[in-house]
């Protein structure tokens, strides 16, 4: 496994232990941030296109996820569980803007 592979499975069973046990650490959003920082920084995205459809998928799909309350018993916990791995995911998404900003600023190779 390489890391991109090990920092999105550890994000997606953090983003699990977010949705069924909350209560017991207040910081989980800090935690799938930083797991997103870190695999942004650690895997940059080097095609403009996979970099905006990360963007639209981190603001989109927990919008389209709120639709999932309808559905009895299971609905809030599987929107609840969508939002936190899109957290990780807009961790991601703001290391490669930092990384492509900082790239335009220090100019070609």
């Amino acid at each position: 496994m390489n890391s991109n592979q090990i920092l999105t499975s550890l994000s997606l069973v953090v983003a699990l232990g977010a949705t069924i046990v909350p209560d017991v650490m207040p910081y989980w959003p800090l935690v799938l941030i930083a797991l997103g920082l870190v695999n942004g920084f650690m895997n940059p995205m080097a095609d403009a296109t996979m970099r905006m459809a990360y963007t639209v998928a981190a603001v989109a799909i927990p919008t389209i996820a709120n639709g999932l309350d309808a559905i009895p018993v299971v609905g809030m916990p599987l929107n609840t569980m969508i939002d936190n791995m899109m957290v990780s995911v807009g961790g991601m998404v703001i290391a490669n803007f930092v990384l492509v900003v900082s790239n335009q600023v220090k100019g070609a190779d």
